[in-house]
């Protein structure tokens, strides 16, 4: 199999040696996204509800490059600098996913740019 990568001017750059997303077989597996606005680069650093939606509409800007959505995503991993915010980004994630659950972990990290949170996924691309 070949990869192919993914990279949208929709989603912001990646910060490091990386790419958005790379694409093998009918797999999509995305970078991690933080809460950055990709016109402006801005982090949005002061709200967990507002930061976990910014992170999942990276992804679905990545999703929409590599043909598919939300409802093929298999695993998730999403990053917290703060357990405590928990409830929050359940609240948000809900309605990004809301039937047929992905398989997902969750851990309280440290992350780059000291993002309140970040969120990567696996998908199939139909």
């Amino acid at each position: 199999m070949k990869k192919e990568i993914i990279s949208t001017k929709k989603a912001p750059g990646a910060v490091g040696p990386y790419s958005q997303a790379v694409k093998v077989g009918n797999f999509l597996f995305t970078s991690g996204q933080i809460p950055l606005v990709p016109e402006t680069g801005e982090l949005i650093s002061d709200d967990i509800k507002k930061a976990t939606e910014r992170c999942l509409e990276n992804i679905k800007a990545i999703f929409q490059e590599a043909g598919t959505c939300f409802e093929n995503v298999i695993k998730t991993t999403v990053y917290v600098k703060n357990m405590s915010d928990f409830t929050d980004v359940n609240e948000v994630y809900a309605k990004y996913f809301q039937k047929d659950m992905p398989a997902r972990s969750c851990v309280e990290v440290k992350l780059p740019k000291d993002a309140l949170v970040e969120i990567e996924v696996i998908a199939l691309i139909d």
